[in-house]
């Protein structure tokens, strides 16, 4: 019988991994990093599932889009200037790759591997028992400006060509959508395939089955190093002493390339800063889950709360807040929103998550020339939990030998090496 598959990170993409595992009957033991009652990346995002998400964060016009936000401190981006190679080679490799060619090549992948995790999240919603909220009635891309109404729609005749179904909205047809919310908006894009949920219960609803089978999950057990014999793997050091596998997998997100040190495995990445606060008890609940396209914010009703959150901030791994930015996301929201105030948020505390950027926005996802038993899933950028589901099959399937169910263009851990 084989050994353990080990999984370095317990985050949405860490137990999707040791899920699928665990119903193939691997052993799985899960190292976490960040001890009991952290608050990562994976618990306080805004529970998206984006099949309508098929653009990298590398795209056309994002540079420029970038350097105008720059100006603004409470702009939705932000790099917090810093002497760092590092970030100069990340800068560098985003600008090559923010071109037409780059989105039309890696399109279509997003596309499938979002889709199909879509499906593993119904299946889910059937097999887990447990009651996380998931929705799935659509996106609402609102627009406050007719331009911006004008660009989201030549974006939806290109979604729906691409296979991903969407409907422009005028704004009488958004008000009859989402009955008894006072929106200020002159339209919106509807992206039905979309659907969000409660991250918070869906993480615990996942350490729960993962546990229910026999998996183990050993928080504040942080990688330090790694045992190897030739082109294996046969350790994972921690300051608790040595792990021992079998196969091993890095889903560690914005912690991957600290956690790869010593395996000769490039993985350049940046941490992309996010908040989000929720309002417990809201004047009005929307049904859908929205993005405001003018300010980049999301939106998404979870149980009896609303969830509000955005911003992309690079400023290494540090987890403090910027205050600036979190009034950009509150005024975006009341401008949009209008019979809320940004006093509604007085009693919802900050939350700040780090998601995993590689600089051509596509996600590092497949086996690597560093060793032949170990399997990188990381770097999702802003798509962690949408693409968490799929990304734990795809681990599973070449860890035990089975066909991949989504193709793999684009994803090559190995492609910066």
């Amino acid at each position: 019988m084989s050994g353990p598959v080990v999984i370095v990170g317990g985050g949405i993409v860490g137990l999707s991994c040791a899920h699928e595992l665990l119903r193939r009957g691997r052993e799985v033991v899960v190292l976490e990093r960040d001890g009991p009652g952290a608050d990562g990346c994976s618990l306080g995002n805004a529970g998206m599932i984006v099949p309508s998400h098929f653009v990298p964060l590398a795209a056309p016009g994002m540079v420029a889009l970038g350097l105008r936000w720059m100006l603004d401190n409470e702009s939705p981006f932000w790099i917090r200037p810093r002497l760092d190679l590092g970030l100069l080679r990340w800068g560098w490799g985003f600008w090559k790759a923010a071109n037409q060619g780059h989105v039309d090549r890696c399109a279509p992948v997003l596309r499938d591997l979002n889709l199909r995790s879509r499906e593993i999240f119904l299946r889910h919603r059937a097999e887990l028992g447990e009651d996380f909220h998931l929705e799935d009635v659509g996106l609402l891309a609102l627009c406050r400006t007719q331009r911006t109404l004008d660009h989201e729609a030549a974006f939806a005749a290109k979604s729906n060509a691409l296979g991903v179904p969407t409907e422009v909205l005028a704004a009488a047809e958004v008000r009859r959508r989402e009955p008894g919310i006072d929106l200020d908006v002159a339209g919106a894009v509807l992206m039905a395939r979309d659907a969000h949920l409660d991250p918070r219960r869906l993480m615990a609803a996942l350490e729960r089955d993962v546990v229910r089978r026999g998996g183990r999950i050993l928080r504040g057990r942080g990688v330090t190093g790694w045992r190897a014999e030739g082109d294996r793997l046969r350790a994972a050091a921690t300051r608790e002493g040595e792990v021992e596998g079998e196969d091993f997998v890095l889903a560690a997100g914005s912690w991957s390339p600290e956690a790869a040190a010593g395996l000769g495995l490039r993985l350049p990445m940046q941490a992309g800063k996010g908040y989000g606060m929720r309002i417990e008890r809201p004047v009005q609940r929307p049904r859908h889950c929205s993005l405001l396209m003018d300010d980049r914010v999301a939106v998404t009703p979870m149980g009896d709360s609303v969830y509000v959150g955005g911003t992309m901030e690079i400023a290494g791994n540090d987890l403090s807040v910027n205050p600036a930015r979190v009034r950009g996301i509150r005024k975006a929201f009341v401008r949009h929103y209008t019979a809320f105030r940004e006093a509604d948020f007085a009693s919802a505390p900050v939350w700040a998550g780090l998601r995993p950027c590689p600089p051509d926005g596509m996600p590092y996802l497949g086996r690597t020339a560093a060793r032949r038993n170990l399997v990188v899933a990381t770097g999702h950028s802003m798509m962690g939990l949408s693409l968490g589901p799929v990304t734990g099959e795809i681990v599973a399937q070449m860890t035990c030998g089975e066909p991949v169910s989504v193709r793999l263009a684009q994803v090559d851990p190995d492609r910066h090496a």
